[in-house]
């Protein structure tokens, strides 16, 4: 089994698919090594394991609401196209939905997946509380009262499957996503807070070689269907097409531009009913305090001649501090950098340590469940909490059930292994 851009091979010897939570209990009891799978969106070996995937989506796909308490409780294999429909059918919505609604609740939450918003925090985020299957097929919850929850929400699946989580909600609403052109490199980065904050959310798309930001992406929360829209933006130029075109010769997956739609067709960038992205691909993240935005992108600005012919596009997005240990955004607004690579393997993977030393002054956080070179060194100083999170998961999984050799080398679990035997992508 690979990925779901087919740019990593799974090593498990035996993947489940459990049709019932009393068959994933039984599962994980039976089982010396294993690992929840969601919707194959990772890029390392986060996922993989010795012993047995369990496929997460398998599962019966489950959403309750609780009006009165503003939240929704979902099954974590469920993808959140599903679970947003299903809100929006009842007159509720999320906060905020990632680029992809293909991607599962639990997998998204765990990795700390976001949107974009300078005032949205991510999606683990919106989590009030977890129930998750323990080493010995037992089932813990988590309630949003409990002083563990904020090391149980991005706990790389460390802690075992979510079978259900529970999600802040409020009322539906409507989005209207407007693309813009050629925004100056200088005011973007002379202004970085203002323009990622024009709008309910903004995504920024560059090659780093243009002298102009190439594409802007501002989805506005709007009250009514007519609402007027401004045809400049910090100087870009509105672009009155449907679907403008991101990657070469790929429109037909992105949701449209120019009207209002319900707030889940608006904040993704894709359609849930076909594939996502460009597909083939490699993918890349990291996150730094928004204040650093000028020095870090002009850092990674410099090294634009040696990363454009690996590329298809960066994307430029912000959220919210929240207070989650493992969250890329605790403890301070943040600004991810991502690069959709093209599948170069080898020249990708020779390039992430000149990009991480880059952005060495910054802090710099890599995305979970995304191609990096940082050692365990590294992510302890990006992450104070860190160990924190060691002392929870031992204390949960003492035997290292849920464990495997990406999450001992970045937890400081185990001896490190050798990186590319844990994180680098399958060749072509």
């Amino acid at each position: 089994m690979k990925n779901w851009s087919n740019t990593y091979e799974y090593t498990a010897p035996r993947i489940e698919a459990p049709a019932t939570v009393d068959e994933l209990r039984r599962v994980v009891a039976e089982a010396d090594r294993v690992r929840p799978l969601g919707s194959r969106h990772s890029f390392n070996g986060i996922a993989d394991t010795p012993g047995t995937l369990v496929d997460m989506t398998a599962l019966p796909v489950e959403v309750t609401i609780d009006a009165e308490a503003g939240t929704a409780t979902v099954s974590g294999g469920t993808r959140y196209g599903v679970l947003a429909a299903a809100l929006d059918e009842a007159g509720f919505a999320l906060h905020n939905m990632g680029s992809l609604p293909h991607i599962s609740v639990a997998g998204a939450v765990a990795t700390g997946t976001h949107g974009s918003g300078v005032t949205n925090g991510n999606l683990s985020s919106a989590v009030r509380g977890l129930e998750l299957v323990t080493p010995d097929g037992d089932l813990r919850r988590v309630t949003a009262d409990d002083p563990e929850l904020a090391g149980s929400v991005v706990a790389l699946g460390a802690l075992g499957p979510a079978v259900r989580v529970t999600v802040a909600i409020e009322p539906r609403y409507l989005i209207r996503q407007d693309t813009y052109r050629r925004m100056s490199w200088d005011t973007l980065l002379g202004s970085f807070r203002e323009v990622a904050g024009g709008a309910y959310s903004i995504s920024v798309f560059t090659n780093w070689v243009q002298n102009d930001v190439e594409q802007l992406w501002v989805k506005r929360r709007i009250e009514s269907a007519d609402a007027a829209v401004p045809d400049e933006y910090f100087g870009a130029i509105r672009d009155l097409t449907e679907r403008p075109e991101l990657v070469p010769g790929v429109t037909d997956n992105l949701t449209r531009r120019g009207v209002a739609q319900p707030w889940h067709f608006g904040l993704p960038h894709f359609r849930l009913d076909v594939p996502p992205s460009a597909g083939d691909e490699i993918q890349t993240e990291y996150f730094v305090a928004i204040d650093d935005a000028a020095g870090a992108l002009s850092a990674v600005r410099a090294l634009g001649d040696r990363i454009a012919p690996h590329l298809t596009v960066t994307e430029l997005r912000t959220m919210a501090a929240d207070d989650l240990w493992l969250s890329p955004a605790s403890g301070r607004d943040s600004l991810a950098i991502h690069f959709t690579w093209l599948n170069h393997p080898d020249e990708v993977f020779a390039l992430l340590p000149v990009i991480e030393e880059a952005l060495a002054p910054f802090a710099p956080r890599p995305h979970w469940g995304k191609l990096n070179r940082v050692d365990p060194a590294g992510f302890a100083a990006a992450y104070p909490h860190l160990a924190d999170q060691r002392e929870l998961v031992t204390r949960h999984d003492p035997s290292g059930k849920f464990r495997n050799e990406y999450l001992d080398r970045v937890l400081g679990l185990g001896a490190a292994q050798e990186l590319p035997d844990v994180s680098a992508p399958m060749g072509r």
